[in-house]
C-alpha cells in the first residue's frame, strides 16, 4: 500500500478498474460506504452536513449521505450548483438521495463532510465555494475531506488560497503525493485509504513511480563475512571537526565495515581524541585525498560537511565521484557558480542531501516540491534528497519517495550531518543510490521520532542500533504473519 498515485494515475486506475467490468457507480457506492465506515469508527451518531460539489467528490457525498441517514443519523445535504447539471455516475447517486438539498447544511451540525472537490482541483477556491470553506473552517466543528481537502492539489500538497482544514480524509485505492506533502499532510489530519474495489493488477499497467517511504529492507551482514566485505567509507573533513565526527559515528553506526575520516591534520587531532571506533588519516589537499583514495577498498565517500565553500572542496569533489559518493552542504553549495561542472563530473552513483537554501544555490526553485525535486534529480544524474519535514528523494529516471517519519525534533543542528552519513555507511555496503537515500531518511526519522523531546544531534548515531533492531523485529514478524 506504498505506492503513490497522482491524479492522472487515479483515474487511470478508475478508468482500468471500469474497463475490467466495475461500473463506475459501485466505486462510487464503494467510497460512500468507505467514508461511512471511517466516520461510525471515530463519532457516535450526530448531525451531519454533507457539502456536495458538482462533480464524482458531491456523488461520493450523495452516497454517504443515503447510507448515514439510513443508519438513523440525521444529515443535512447541500449541494454546490444545480443538481440537473449533474452528470454520470454523480447524477444516479443524486438521484438515490430521497432527502431534501437544503441551502444551509451546516446550520445545528455536529460533523461536517467536505464532498467538494477532489484532487485534481488545479485553481484556487473563489466566490460561493471559497466562503463557504471558510466557513466551515472558523465553525470549530470535526470536518472529514473526501479524497483531499478542497482547495488541496492531490500531486502537490499546495494550496493556493483557502483550504479546507480536516480532521480526517479518506482516500480510494492509494494516497497521492498531496497527501504526504505539505501543507497538504497538515490540511488533511489523519488519512485513511478505503478499498472500493479497484484491483490490485492496475497498478501493473500504471507503474506508479512514487512511494511512502516505508521500512527499508537493509543489507544483511553474511555469517562468513568480515569487516572489508561491508564496505570502508570515507568522510572528508574540513576545519569543522564536529560535522565530521557525527557523519562517522552514524556511518559506523548503520553497518559500514570501516569509517576513515580524512582531512587537514590540525582536525585529524582534535578527532583522535574523541573517536576510537572511526579511523582518522591526515591528507594535504586534493593530491593527498587522490593518494589515499588509490586505494579502492575506500569503496564510499562523503564530502560537504564542515568543508567551507572554497576552490579545495570543489577540487574535492570532482576528485572521488568515480566512485559512490555523498554531497551535502558546502560540496553542493561550491558549486554555486558554476553547477553544470558538477553535474558533468558525476559518472556513478551519488547521492546529494540538500536543504533547500543549498539546492537553491544549483537548481532552479520554481514550482512544487516534487516537481523541482524530480527536475534536479534528472538534471544532475545523482539521486537528490530534498531535506525538510516532507523529505522528497528522487532519481534521475523518475522514481521518487516521500518520507513521513520525521518528527519536528529533527530540526536541530548537526542533524544533516547524520543523516549524510547514514547515506555513506548504506552506500559502502553496496546499496543502491536510490534505497540508500531512502533508507537512511527512514532510519534518520525513525530514530529522532524514538528519542522524543529534547533530540540534539549527537543522541542520534547511539539511537541507530535500536531503530536497526526494531526494524529487524517488525520484518521478522510481519514475516511470521505471512
Amino acid at each position: 500500500m506504498n505506492e503513490l498515485l497522482r491524479v492522472p494515475e487515479m483515474y487511470r486506475a478508475d478508468a482500468l478498474a471500469i474497463e475490467g467490468g466495475i461500473p463506475g457507480i459501485e466505486l462510487m457506492e464503494a467510497a460512500g460506504a468507505g467514508i461511512a465506515e471511517a466516520i461510525k469508527a471515530r463519532w457516535s451518531p450526530r448531525p451531519v452536513a454533507v457539502l456536495c460539489g458538482p462533480g464524482n467528490n458531491g456523488g461520493d457525498g450523495f452516497v454517504l449521505a443515503r447510507l448515514l441517514a439510513a443508519e438513523g443519523w440525521p444529515v443535512r445535504l447541500s449541494l454546490l450548483g444545480d443538481r440537473e447539471k449533474l452528470k454520470g455516475d454523480a447524477a444516479l447517486a443524486a438521484e438515490r438521495w430521497s432527502g431534501p438539498v437544503v441551502e444551509d447544511a451546516l446550520e445545528g451540525a455536529g460533523l461536517v463532510v467536505d464532498a467538494l472537490f477532489g484532487a485534481g482541483l488545479a485553481r484556487p477556491l473563489d466566490g460561493t465555494a471559497k466562503a463557504l470553506v471558510e466557513t466551515v473552517n472558523s465553525s470549530g466543528l470535526p470536518v472529514v475531506a473526501v479524497d483531499v481537502p478542497s482547495g488541496v492539489n492531490g500531486d502537490t500538497g499546495l494550496a493556493d488560497g483557502v483550504a479546507v482544514e480536516a480532521d480526517l480524509t479518506v482516500t480510494f485505492f492509494r494516497r497521492k503525493p498531496g497527501h504526504l506533502l505539505l501543507p497538504g499532510r497538515r490540511l488533511g489530519g489523519e488519512v485513511v485509504v478505503a478499498d472500493i474495489g479497484i484491483p490490485q493488477s492496475v497498478l501493473e499497467v500504471i507503474r506508479p513511480q512514487g512511494r511512502a517511504n516505508a521500512p527499508p529492507v537493509l543489507p544483511d551482514p553474511a555469517a562468513e563475512g568480515h569487516k572489508y566485505a561491508r564496505g570502508h567509507g570515507v568522510v572528508v573533513a574540513g576545519s569543522a571537526a564536529g560535522a565530521a565526527r557525527l557523519a562517522a559515528l552514524a556511518a559506523l553506526r548503520c553497518g559500514a565495515g570501516l569509517v576513515t575520516v580524512a582531512g587537514p591534520a590540525f582536525t585529524m587531532t582534535t578527532l583522535a581524541a574523541s573517536l576510537t571506533s572511526v579511523m582518522t588519516r591526515a591528507v594535504q589537499g586534493t593530491p593527498g585525498l587522490k593518494a589515499m583514495l588509490a586505494d579502492r577498498r575506500f569503496n564510499a565517500v562523503l564530502l560537504g560537511p564542515g568543508n567551507g565553500i572554497s576552490p579545495m572542496t570543489r577540487a574535492n569533489v570532482l576528485a572521488v565521484l568515480d566512485r559512490p559518493a555523498v554531497l551535502d552542504a558546502d560540496a553542493i553549495s561550491a558549486f554555486r557558480d558554476e553547477p553544470e561542472a558538477l553535474f558533468a563530473a558525476i559518472r556513478g552513483p551519488v547521492i546529494m542531501t540538500p536543504h533547500d537554501g543549498e539546492f537553491g544555490r544549483v537548481f532552479e526553485t520554481s514550482g512544487d516540491k516534487l516537481s523541482r525535486t524530480l527536475r534536479a534529480a534528472k538534471r544532475s544524474g545523482a539521486v537528490v534528497v530534498l531535506k525538510g519535514a516532507d523529505t522528497v528523494i528522487a532519481a534521475a529516471d523518475g522514481r521518487y519517495a516521500i518520507n513521513e517519519n520525521a518528527p519536528p525534533t529533527l530540526a536541530t543542528a548537526g542533524s544533516g550531518d547524520v543523516l549524510a552519513g547514514l547515506c555513506l555507511g548504506l552506500l559502502a555496503q553496496g546499496m543502491p543510490a536510490f534505497e540508500a537515500a531512502a533508507a537512511a531518511v527512514w532510519l534518520h526519522g525513525a530514530a529522532a521520532a524514538a528519542f522524543g523531546p529534547g533530540l540534539i544531534a549527537e543522541d542520534l548515531p547511539g539511537l541507530i542500533p535500536a531503530t536497526l533492531a526494531a526494524l529487524k523485529a517488525s520484518s521478522a514478524s510481519a514475516t511470521l504473519g505471512a
